[in-house]
């Protein structure tokens, strides 16, 4: 009996430690947790949702307009049939909405492709001429579909513009300016590298599922970073597209194993009827 009181206190020193030991633990938890949702950038994810959800259709009229006061688009039957078969090829054998693509062939020399908000694939001539074959240029399809799909645009949009600035646009008080600036930042400058390989890595597949071969991507990629940038033409796909030989790489890797029997899907008249019509 003496010793008793010594056993209820140490009893209780038990209790005090474990109660402050889980206390610890639930506070160390608490800060983790909040440290994690802090890293993460909901304001920039509820940002690229709600713009997406409410301007993004205004965004990519305003742009297309745009282009079409200052470039002449190839509306040539020949043209229009060939580049449509290419994208409606695509689109079936990927299970994407063709409906939500709105696809401009632009007599323009440089070698260039981009999307706009709102569905919009704006290809240069430049491009189908500087194709050795249909599989290089459905390579660059697949890639610029596979921004609109991801919904690369606006990301990089809310990102390198800013929001006030989207919304400004869409409500007429952005002013021509702006409206040229934004849309050199679309047609002229790379996306993040990350972004660049995810619809990479997403064009391997839809070309796959194509029936198209992706070395051939692969080619071209090799061919434009092997060419001088100084030449006229070349311009834009090397300074938009850095790293070119190291994306060829990771194509081909992404394809191994993913190869099977491949066929075109233009006729070799209508592929050279195309060249020649947007010469």
């Amino acid at each position: 009996m003496v010793f008793w009181p010594t056993n209820k206190f140490n009893l209780q020193i038990k209790i005090m430690k474990k109660s402050i030991i889980q206390g610890v633990i639930s506070i160390g938890l608490f800060f983790g947790m909040w440290f994690s949702l802090k890293e993460i950038d909901w304001v920039g994810i509820f940002k690229v949702e709600k713009i997406t959800d409410k301007t993004e259709q205004k965004l990519g009229d305003i742009f297309w307009e745009g282009i079409k006061k200052t470039e002449q688009e190839n509306k040539n039957t020949d043209v229009t049939h060939a580049i449509d078969s290419i994208v409606n090829h695509i689109c079936q054998s990927n299970n994407i909405d063709i409906e939500k693509l709105n696809v401009h062939v632009i007599m323009k020399d440089e070698i260039n492709a981009f999307a706009l908000p709102n569905g919009h694939l704006v290809i240069y001539s430049g491009l189908i001429l500087n194709a050795d074959n249909q599989d290089e240029l459905a390579g660059v399809i697949c890639h610029e579909i596979a921004h609109i799909e991801l919904n690369h645009v606006m990301k990089k949009l809310t990102k390198e513009i800013g929001l006030s600035v989207l919304i400004s646009i869409t409500t007429g008080n952005g002013g021509t300016e702006v409206i040229k600036q934004t849309l050199k930042t679309l047609s002229s400058s790379a996306f993040d590298r990350s972004l660049e390989k995810e619809a990479d890595m997403k064009a391997v597949d839809y070309l796959i599922n194509a029936n198209i071969n992706p070395n051939n991507f692969a080619n071209f990629l090799y061919k434009i970073s092997e060419t001088d940038s100084n030449i006229e033409g070349y311009i834009t796909w090397v300074s938009t597209h850095p790293e070119s030989k190291e994306r060829a790489n990771y194509i081909i890797e992404q394809s191994k194993g993913k190869l099977k029997q491949f066929k075109s899907i233009l006729s070799n008249d209508t592929w050279n009827t195309l060249k020649k019509r947007v010469e």
